[in-house]
């Protein structure tokens, strides 16, 4: 008998070997996509890792706050097994059907003020813990310094940020509530330190990335805390100041990772997730994580064993500090103070959209234009991505092809106003060459008088040009004199959005010229659109 099991055992581990070779286990991989916030995009390499040795067929899909938050919606028929957003509160706004389980913070990262450090010396707050919002609002209101940050509707640091001001203004130790929202004085508090921010942005990478890149033209920024080390490491490789790091004394708001799973009653993919989830809390990735700047495990516990390279304490980083977040707000504080912000509390945007109407526009890309423009437009369409307009913002459409059109102007939220608008969008036909430079100088021109009565210093302007061709250049050279030789042309980004054959390398030395941004439609120039409008 044992001369006949022994043959057989060895046979066994023979198929084994070959199934192994074959599906790295016992089966072929259990898949899991994963929708995650852009932060996380430095730990795929790790979770990449993990999956090969587990036999886990991994995807990441890089999305918004906004989108993540809006996937959620759609219950267990979401194309996602697990979500991983910056902060737990877009998971309650969208999870609306209560699918998601097993959610648990990975790693955190407060949203903090990060200030360059000979202001922070000046105004005496070097080694302080008692700085609030408040002073922070006083400070930048007297002229201490400009202050930027991300949109609290299209990027969670900015919605972090913006969820502590309101805590602070409100005064509470507690939950945010509706009537919190609907004070007087909290509204004034957060409109008049909104009202400071000189620089907006739809992307908290790409605003670090910005400081970085241009440090004379910022002062201060809110960001989470794992960014400001990063810009920090690249301003002292630069020879340039860098940020000193300032955790509010009130309003603290922690951004911390939750990780979800998606229930649709697959047990292999919910025993890969809760693999993954365990693995995260590991000491290898733990260790991994504060490598690069993020608070995990029992942080701060031992500071032996952490870089202080990265934790710096010269910038004011303090890894010993408790970090306790605020608490999340219920789902309908969520989305009220989030309506409340985009409609009442910013500082209003001035916009001039500069739309190619050349003959390379003609058939789809002009269609594709128009159903791009109405997501601005269309109030309810607006409302849904977030992107509504205030009573104070002012919108100016721009058509262009080898001249410039007619342009047509609207001020605040009037319905008659922003239907006349959208039919005037609907209007455009696609003919002649293509211009941008001209474009673009009758842009700043539209914005001349806004200059002159003082309005600019009171809105966040932009503008955002849509082009889907090379632009003749014979008037680059005259743009380019007429910005550096205009004063208030300078401070006015120039946000790019390039679809068909557009030469990107004629737009981005135009974005790069002005600190704006390159955004590639990518098929999805709807989906450009929502970005570039996040950026003021």
């Amino acid at each position: 008998m044992l001369k006949f099991l022994a043959p057989l055992a060895a046979f066994a581990v023979l198929i084994g070997a070959v199934l192994y070779l074959l599906f790295g286990t016992f089966g072929p991989p259990v898949p899991l996509h994963i929708v995650s916030g852009s932060e996380n995009r430095a730990l795929e390499p790790l979770i990449m890792e993990w999956a090969e040795d587990n036999n886990v067929e991994a995807q990441i899909t890089y999305k918004g706050s906004v989108d993540i938050s809006r996937a959620l919606t759609e219950g267990k028929f979401s194309e996602y097994d697990a979500a991983w957003p910056a902060h737990s509160l877009w998971i309650e706004l969208g999870d609306t059907e209560r699918v998601v389980k097993h959610t648990a913070s990975v790693l955190q990262s407060p949203v903090v003020l990060g200030l360059r450090k000979s202001i922070a010396q000046e105004l005496g707050w070097i080694d302080r813990d008692d700085i609030t919002i408040q002073d922070i609002e006083a400070a930048s209101q007297n002229g201490h310094f400009r202050l930027a940050m991300t949109s609290a509707t299209q990027s969670n640091s900015g919605a972090s940020a913006y969820f502590g001001f309101l805590h602070a203004m409100a005064g509470t130790p507690g939950e945010l509530t509706l009537d919190h929202l609907a004070h007087a004085d909290t509204q004034d508090g957060v409109r008049n330190l909104l009202a400071q921010v000189d620089r907006s942005s739809g992307s908290s990478g790409w605003l670090a990335d910005a400081v970085v890149e241009n440090p004379r033209a910022f002062d201060a920024m809110f960001n989470y805390e794992a960014l400001i080390i990063e810009a920090n490491k690249a301003l002292v490789a630069a020879n340039e100041e860098p940020l000193y790091v300032i955790y509010p004394a009130n309003g603290l708001s922690v951004a911390d990772s939750p990780l979800g799973y998606i229930d649709k009653a697959d047990p292999d993919t919910e025993a890969v997730f809760q693999e993954l989830q365990a693995f995260l809390r590991s000491e290898e990735a733990v260790e991994f994580l504060l490598g690069l700047g993020r608070r995990a495990g029992a942080a701060g516990s031992n500071l032996d064993a952490v870089d202080l390279q990265t934790w710096n304490p010269d910038w004011g980083i303090d890894l010993t500090r408790s970090v306790a977040a605020i608490p999340t707000p219920a789902a309908d504080v969520i989305a009220e103070a989030l309506r409340l912000y985009q409609s009442e509390l910013r500082k209003p945007s001035l916009t001039v959209w500069v739309l190619d109407v050349s003959g390379s526009m003609e058939g789809e890309p002009i269609a594709e234009l128009k159903r791009a423009m109405e997501l601005l437009l269309d109030p309810q369409a607006a409302a849904m991505n977030l992107l509504q307009s205030s009573d104070q913002d002012i919108t100016i459409i721009l058509p262009f092809n080898n001249n410039v059109l007619d342009s047509i102007h609207v001020s605040g939220t009037d319905d008659v106003a922003l239907q006349r608008a959208l039919r005037f969008v609907n209007n455009l036909t696609a003919e002649g060459g293509t211009d941008v430079y001209y474009a673009l100088y009758e842009a700043f021109e539209a914005l001349r008088p806004f200059a002159n009565d003082e309005t600019l210093k009171n809105c966040l302007p932009a503008v955002v040009a849509m082009t889907d061709g090379a632009s003749d250049e014979s008037n680059r050279s005259p743009l380019l004199a007429h910005m550096d030789a205009t004063p208030y042309t300078q401070k006015i980004p120039i946000h790019a959005i390039a679809f068909g054959n557009a030469d990107e390398a004629q737009l981005k030395e135009l974005s790069a010229l002005s600190i704006g941004r390159l955004f590639r439609a990518d098929g999805d120039l709807a989906k450009a659109l929502r970005a570039a409008k996040g950026y003021n």
